[in-house]
């Protein structure tokens, strides 16, 4: 068996690390999950995505609007306001007007949004509950910080390949 630094022995490059693989089989196993959980609830995963967009800019004080959603989930116009019109009518997110500038639009999660979204998630939360209370709380520390540097460096690749330019940092990159 070749080791990850070697060529293979059938000519092909080596794979990724054992722990690359891991993180890349945990997302499509992720992906899989919402695929499933979130179709028993007629909800698609840019749906459920777009509920976890807003949740996170409300628990921060954010105003959500179209437009953060759209560039959140990198949407054209027209697909965000097909998302946020099926989110509507299923009954999870409300559009209000901003009380002092009535041409923006804010979007709020519904209290079905939040049962619903827990109905789905649930079963996840209780297995990785399960599967955590097997680690020390020095080892989830840990895990902590590795997970998060994983994060930070996917988004800091996904802004890199969004530039087109390999190396370049998006602020670097910004016209002044």
């Amino acid at each position: 068996m070749a080791r990850n630094d070697e060529p293979a022995a059938h000519g092909l490059p080596p794979g990724p690390p054992p722990l690359v693989r891991l993180l890349q089989e945990f997302t499509l196993e992720a992906n899989r999950y919402v695929d499933t959980a979130g179709g028993r609830k007629d909800m698609h995963r840019t749906d459920l995505n777009a509920l976890a967009v807003i949740m996170r800019h409300t628990a921060k004080g954010n105003v959500v609007t179209p437009g953060l959603l759209r560039k959140e989930l990198n949407l054209s116009s027209p697909a965000t306001t097909a998302l946020i019109d099926r989110l509507d009518q299923s009954g999870h997110v409300t559009r209000e007007r901003h009380s002092s500038d009535r041409r923006q639009v804010q979007l709020r999660m519904t209290p079905k949004a939040f049962n619903d979204g827990g109905a789905i998630f649930a079963p996840l939360a209780r297995r990785m509950g399960t599967a955590m209370a097997d680690f020390s709380a020095e080892e989830l520390e840990t895990v902590t910080r590795f997970m998060t540097a994983m994060v930070e460096a996917t988004v800091a690749a996904r802004e890199e390949s969004s530039l087109g330019q390999p190396g370049t940092p998006a602020s670097a990159a910004a016209p002044a």
